[in-house]
């Protein structure tokens, strides 16, 4: 399957997890709404799994992420968008029972406003449609709500949830 390919946007590679690990702990500092540390032991298991999952061959892949690199700095990420697909039972309106889930975009602070957010989740979005995912479900930040209504995402009930409390 393929993916429509915008300027400047890649699929990343396994060899991108730390820099998706450190993207995604800029994330959860801009959720929290401070510049606290967010370091932890979960940054080697995402980057562990990350790596693992990345070196999927294409086809048996579940988890993809596109990125835009730094253009300042090599070795660096400025932006990327990651999420997965799970396949559920089929059911009406989601024949193939393909579900998406985005759970991670966000661009350094020192490149953002120049659309490589929108450019990576386009690609990600092309790439659950390349899929068939009848669903793509994200969690909005205040900041991010915008750029996704406008790549059609609304609002979707949740009925439940629960949440198994971990220990340190």
């Amino acid at each position: 399957m393929t993916t429509v390919q915008r300027a400047g946007v890649r699929p990343a590679e396994a060899g991108d997890a730390p820099e998706l690990v450190r993207l995604r702990a800029l994330m959860f500092s801009a959720m929290s709404g401070t510049d606290s540390d967010c370091a932890g032991p979960w940054q080697a298991a995402a980057e562990q799994v990350l790596r693992e999952r990345l070196a999927e061959p294409d086809a048996r892949r579940t988890l993809q992420a596109y990125v835009v690199d730094d253009p300042e700095r090599p070795g660096r990420l400025a932006s990327c968008a990651v999420g997965t697909l799970e396949e559920r039972l089929p059911a009406p309106g989601h024949p193939d029972g393909r579900f998406g889930f985005v759970f991670n975009i966000c661009t350094d602070p020192g490149h953002r406003r120049r659309g490589y957010a929108r450019s990576c989740t386009e690609a990600l979005i092309a790439w659950f449609d390349g899929r068939r995912a009848t669903r793509v479900d994200l969690h909005a930040t205040d900041s991010g709500e915008e750029l996704y209504r406008s790549l059609g995402f609304a609002e979707h009930s949740w009925a439940l949830s629960r949440q198994r409390l971990v220990a340190d």
